[in-house]
C-alpha cells in the first residue's frame, strides 16, 4: 500500500472518529439544551392589562426580542433540544399601548383576559 494512500486512510479515519455526532455512541451523555427566555404559565397568570413595561419586565424578564421597528411588540421565544435531538419552540408575544399592556399572543394565554 503506497504511503500517500495509508496517509489518506488514517485522515479519513480521524476524521469519522471525531465526529461522534453521526454514530451516537452508547454511554454518550447527552444534555437538553434550553435556549432563549423561560416563561412559564403561572409567570403569564400574573400579567394584567394596563401594566407597565417595566412591571412586565419584572414579570416575564428581558425578551429574547425587541423590535426595533415596532417598539411597542416585545417576543419571549423558547426553544428546547432534548438528548434525542427533538426540538420544541414556544413563543410568547406582549403588545403594548405607549407605556401600557394591551394585547397577548402565542402559546400561553393570561387567565381572566
Amino acid at each position: 500500500m503506497p504511503s500517500s494512500l495509508k496517509i489518506l486512510a488514517i485522515a479519513g479515519l480521524c476524521a469519522l472518529l471525531g465526529a461522534c455526532s453521526l454514530f451516537k455512541f452508547p454511554g454518550v451523555h447527552r444534555i437538553v439544551v434550553q435556549q432563549g427566555n423561560i416563561v412559564t404559565q403561572e409567570m403569564v397568570n400574573q400579567l394584567k392589562p394596563g401594566m407597565t413595561r417595566r412591571q412586565v419586565r419584572f414579570v416575564l424578564g428581558t425578551p429574547l426580542v425587541e423590535d426595533t421597528f415596532n417598539p411597542n411588540r416585545w417576543d419571549y421565544i423558547n426553544r428546547v433540544r432534548d438528548p434525542r435531538g427533538n426540538v420544541t419552540q414556544k413563543r410568547f408575544t406582549v403588545y403594548f399601548k405607549g407605556d401600557q399592556l394591551s394585547a397577548t399572543s402565542g402559546d400561553w394565554q393570561p387567565a381572566g383576559w
